[in-house]
């Protein structure tokens, strides 16, 4: 037994080094590929920096509580928070507090603060998943015990992002939902049902709006509106091949200057392939998956179902994310208005990824 535990604190350490290097990583590039534009915006290069200083500090302060608040705490609150949180995001639809930024009405106004409460409706909602699968883990088989609340929680969280709207989030959600679902070993014909359902869904989704539209024909040829719709993506490959093998140095980047958009949030990505070329590209991809991988070596020893699949939940939601803004950015997808997880630029996502690895690492020290 003691060395079992030995192991889970070693991996433990592993993962959370793991966490703090993609950190770093992100407030480095996130100042190198920010400083023009907020120079030129708020009159101080640091501007972006300081805010994502800031809200780590805020995560971190997150994270403790996560790591040190008593599993029975979390147990008991799990499904209060869940709602707390899909009510808040619910409220972002409502022109007198929800901040409506790139088109989309995510974020929340109070009191002069905003945030984004989807981000902490993801977190408490994959708690809720591991809460629920504890609780019903003999009656997974049973439809209307089982499968049947989940299509209607997914329902209400589908609808409310897609009202922001908020599509990237509905695919990473759902994706990593039915993940979680195949490990617990639903009934599988639920699940082949529901994803074949998901086909006409998405189609019916993408031509009910233009804009959606607009992007997959822009993914399949973005070279047809190089000054208009294409420009961004564009952009993003310019950046990546200019970086070569070794880049072209931190805060050398070119693209920074006005030509990529969203270069410190949706694609930093490729600012970091330009400045750090395919190695370091190569170094942060690589940190990503020791990150899946130390994850999943962590929950395969926990005993305790809502520990192993919350964890299943954060780790398959963060990497997923990742696979998605990589692929994205290289034009391999898309556009999906998805961050790279502890990398990009936003401080409600950093503070709920933060609480994610706080958890698991809450899970990790009691695991017996």
């Amino acid at each position: 037994m003691a060395v079992m535990i030995d192991k889970i604190r070693r991996d433990l350490r592993v993962f959370l080094f793991l966490v703090a290097a993609l950190v770093l990583f992100g407030l480095i590039f996130i100042y190198s590929s920010s400083s023009i534009f907020a120079l030129e915006k708020f009159g101080s290069a640091h501007f972006f920096l300081k805010k994502q200083l800031f809200y780590c500090f805020v995560g971190l302060c997150g994270f403790v509580t996560f790591a040190k608040v008593s599993l029975e705490f979390w147990k008991r609150y799990t499904p209060w928070l869940f709602l707390g949180s899909l009510f808040l995001t619910a409220l972002t639809l409502i022109p007198q507090i929800g901040l409506k930024c790139h088109g989309s009405n995510r974020w929340l106004n109070i009191g002069g603060f905003g945030f984004q409460p989807s981000e902490f409706l993801k977190l408490f909602l994959f708690m809720y998943i591991g809460f629920f699968l504890e609780r019903k883990e003999s009656r997974i088989t049973s439809f209307a015990h089982s499968y049947l609340p989940f299509i209607f929680i997914w329902g209400i969280t589908f609808l409310i992002l897609l009202k922001q709207p908020d599509f990237g989030s509905v695919v990473t959600i759902f994706v990593t939902s039915v993940i979680i679902f195949f490990v617990a070993q639903f009934n599988m014909i639920y699940l082949l049902v529901t994803l074949a359902l998901t086909i006409p869904a998405g189609i019916f989704l993408i031509f009910t709006k233009s804009y959606r539209l607009a992007r997959i024909l822009i993914f399949l040829n973005p070279w047809a509106d190089p000054q208009g719709k294409g420009f961004q993506i564009i952009q993003s490959l310019i950046a990546i091949g200019s970086g070569s093998l070794f880049g072209l140095g931190i805060s050398n980047s070119k693209q920074k200057f006005f030509y990529l958009p969203m270069q410190h949030t949706d694609f930093i990505f490729p600012i970091i392939a330009e400045e750090t070329g395919f190695i370091g590209a190569c170094v942060l991809i690589f940190l990503y998956l020791t990150l899946c991988f130390f994850g999943l070596r962590l929950l395969v020893k926990f005993s305790s179902p809502f520990a192993f699949f919350t964890t299943l939940g954060f780790v398959v939601f963060l990497t997923l994310q990742a696979v998605i803004n990589l692929m994205v950015t290289t034009g391999l997808l898309p556009t999906k208005g998805l961050g790279l997880p502890f990398v990009s630029y936003g401080g409600t996502a950093l503070i709920s990824y933060l609480c994610m690895a706080g958890l698991i690492s809450n899970f990790a020290h009691r695991c017996k």
